[in-house]
């Protein structure tokens, strides 16, 4: 079969009998062992409970009125719940946890039909923007086998680029569905927080967390969003609102939208390919017919420290569940503490014990008010930048990364330059706004460019029309 298929185009071989769900499985199944020795995108393959769920498939696509994912190869997150696929978050301390249930986003398609072709390597329980952090070794991005994917959910972008899976669920906490995407050139939303279910979701930052799709086209991604969200009772979170169906703002015209360019987005060092590709977007924008509006956050350059004091404090409380005692890898000491001590010595990476200390640090007594406290402060004026950005303009365009894909290895030893990788994805994902990127063009060295826009919250119908919208116009 021919490589590249979008959801659609794959529901359309299936619908009119050209191909079966099994034989569309085993093709990609081929194609992720094949691939994953050299990418290292996937932890788990999981050939026959995917054989299985194509063969449930076909009995739907039998029958009339079948969805468009039914049948249709996916992968997921290793961060995320698979009901009896391993799911180990990428971290040695989870490495023989399979569980008992599925996230809600997941049984949600797979209730549809969907197929799980397997997990996704990522950076270990999503600490990372370079899926380096991984007990499974660093993923490889498909353009360039030198070059990291983005992180953390580098697995899965990686593999939907290969075309090792039709699209992936992915996780965005402040940049892991976005940054992906755009250093592997394809479509990648982060939705309002409380749009997605998060329940099955391996917490890393409970108040910033959001599920969301990686895929070819913003079609697909709109495809994905339909079923996805959604309130949910196991998720106190969700919004109560109703979801529209995002495919049919595809095709609306944007003339007359009103787009915001902040300029804290603009200034400083763009990489001189990723400041062409911009300059390119906005011509593109303007020839359909929309209002270029220069626009100000004037709080951006706090969102980088404001949001690794917040979520290092999440994280130091959610990883104090993993134990080695209740569930995964346990450790031989005989003695509680020392079992404990153990277990997380061996079982975190190095990136999570670092945001367990600074975590915790923070949120010590004599520390909480300086720091814990000031920066929920700040996050609340970064929350009303973006309010009042929103009373003057539709959306907002923004790069996504400074700079395209970097080297392995080559800010591994550096967090800070490992931390700003995401200095145009925290702002938004401390607002709790939706975000997409979608391909923008290429640097002079062939590697993706993506950019960025954002809406307001629960206004994922708009990022979908004007990024569907763009993407259409096409770049080379």
């Amino acid at each position: 079969m021919e490589q590249g298929k979008t959801i659609t185009q794959c529901a359309e071989l299936l619908k009119n009998k050209k191909i079966s769900s099994v034989e569309l499985t085993k093709e990609y199944l081929k194609r992720a062992h094949y691939s994953n020795k050299e990418l290292n995108a996937y932890i788990t393959i999981c050939d026959d409970a995917a054989l299985e769920m194509a063969a449930a498939a076909d009995k739907k696509l039998a029958e009339d009125g079948a969805h468009p994912l039914c049948g249709v190869p996916f992968g997921v997150k290793d961060a995320i719940c698979t009901a009896g696929i391993r799911s180990t978050a990428s971290a040695k301390i989870l490495d023989n946890y399979v569980p008992p249930f599925d996230a809600t986003v997941v049984g949600k398609i797979r209730d549809l039909g969907g197929v799980i072709i397997g997990k996704h390597n990522c950076d270990a329980f999503g600490h990372g923007a370079s899926n380096e952090n991984s007990h499974y070794g660093p993923v490889r991005n498909p353009h360039d086998i030198t070059k990291v994917p983005g992180g953390s959910s580098g697995g899965s972008a990686a593999a939907v680029a290969a075309d090792l899976c039709v699209y992936a669920i992915g996780e965005d906490t402040g940049g892991s569905v976005r940054q992906p995407a755009s250093f592997c050139g394809l479509a990648g939303l982060r939705p309002s927080y409380g749009r997605n279910s998060r329940y099955g979701i391996m917490p890393m930052a409970s108040s910033l967390d959001t599920v969301g799709p990686i895929a070819k086209t913003v079609e697909d991604v709109a495809i994905l969003m339909e079923v996805m969200a959604g309130a949910d009772k196991l998720d106190s979170t969700t919004v109560p609102v109703a979801v529209p169906r995002y495919t049919d703002f595809l095709e609306r015209g944007v003339k007359g939208w009103k787009v915001g360019l902040p300029r804290e987005y603009f200034e400083g060092a763009l990489h001189e390919d990723v400041a062409a590709r911009m300059e390119e977007a906005k011509k593109r924008l303007i020839d359909l017919g929309c209002e270029l509006v220069d626009v100000s956050l004037p709080h951006t350059k706090y969102a980088v420290p404001t949001y690794y004091i917040v979520v290092p404090a999440e994280d130091s409380s959610n990883l104090g569940r993993f134990d080695g005692m209740r569930y995964g890898v346990r450790s031989s000491e005989k003695s509680l503490g020392d079992a404990y001590e153990q277990a997380r010595a061996a079982g975190f990476p190095d990136e999570c014990k670092r945001r367990i200390f600074i975590g915790t640090y923070v949120l010590s007594a004599g520390y909480y008010d300086a720091y814990y406290k000031r920066a929920q402060q700040v996050r609340t004026l970064i929350i009303r930048d973006f309010d009042e950005v929103f009373k003057q303009v539709d959306v907002l365009l923004t790069p996504t990364s400074p700079f395209p894909a970097f080297n392995i290895g080559e800010k591994s030893d550096d967090p800070i330059q490992m931390y700003l990788a995401d200095i145009f994805l925290s702002g938004s994902s401390l607002a709790g706004v939706p975000g997409i990127s979608v391909p923008a063009g290429v640097s002079a060295t062939g590697l993706p460019i993506g950019a960025q826009f954002i809406a307001p919250r629960l206004k994922e119908e708009k990022v979908l029309n004007i990024a569907h919208q763009f993407e259409r116009v096409g770049f080379v």
